[in-house]
């Protein structure tokens, strides 16, 4: 059975959310039977293309990616990351999102940024688009990829990014190296499901890229596993 953005929502204080990347059908395929939710990430700039940077990453790019992915999924949600300098303002958003939805059959879009892209969440959920949010380090603006919510300042700034983007309507948000406690207080402060990347297992769900899950990256993770 197809998973609903409800059903993920429900999910939240009760059952973890697996989340894992996939960028062609044939992974896409295996991951479907394990997960939540299969996001096609800008990340395959870096994974397939050896990209220095997702900015690097275009619309057409994710498009054909994504259109591949759909066709190895039966049940998972798929969310598409809108890569950079396409969302930059409301219409430009709304534009390309639609554009996204409509080549890809996916079941959301995903954004980087707190404040600064209310207006833009806004419109798109006004328009029926569906958003997961994305705060902590955002890999296509940030110029150096250090631990978030280390500073009061900064960790009340996050703070209350999570809970506009929760008052706009995203259903879910992506907590990218997010200090733990911070990351604890957050899930336990919004009623939306958080998805944690190197933000601790105080996160409602996990979203790692399945090339380093697996070992065919070239870099070093260290996986912990959380006791019973």
């Amino acid at each position: 059975m197809k998973k609903k953005i409800s059903d993920l929502i429900k999910k939240k204080d009760k059952q973890k959310i697996v989340v894992l990347t996939a960028y062609s059908k044939n992974v896409a395929s295996i991951l479907d039977k394990y997960c939540d939710i299969i996001l096609v990430g800008d990340s395959l700039g870096s994974v397939l293309y050896n990209f220095k940077s997702t900015r690097q990453v275009t619309l057409e790019t994710m498009i054909n990616h994504s259109k591949s992915v759909k066709l190895g999924i039966k049940k998972s949600l798929m969310v598409v990351d809108m890569p950079y300098n396409t969302y930059r303002n409301p219409s430009e958003a709304l534009k390309n999102s639609r554009l996204i939805m409509k080549e890809t059959k996916c079941d959301a879009v995903k954004l980087e940024g707190g404040k600064k892209i209310i207006p833009i969440v806004k419109r798109l959920i006004k328009n029926k688009i569906p958003v997961m949010g994305h705060v902590g380090i955002l890999p296509q603006t940030d110029k150096k990829f250090t631990f978030k919510g280390k500073k009061l300042k900064e960790s009340e700034r996050l703070l209350k990014d999570t809970k506009l983007l929760e008052n706009a309507g995203v259903f879910s948000i992506v907590l990218e190296c997010v200090e733990t406690k911070l990351s604890k207080k957050i899930s336990n402060h919004i009623k939306i499901p958080t998805i944690g990347i190197g933000s601790s297992v105080n996160c409602d769900g996990q979203v790692l890229v399945i090339d380093d899950l697996t070992g065919l990256s070239q870099s070093k993770f260290k996986f912990v596993i959380p006791d019973p």
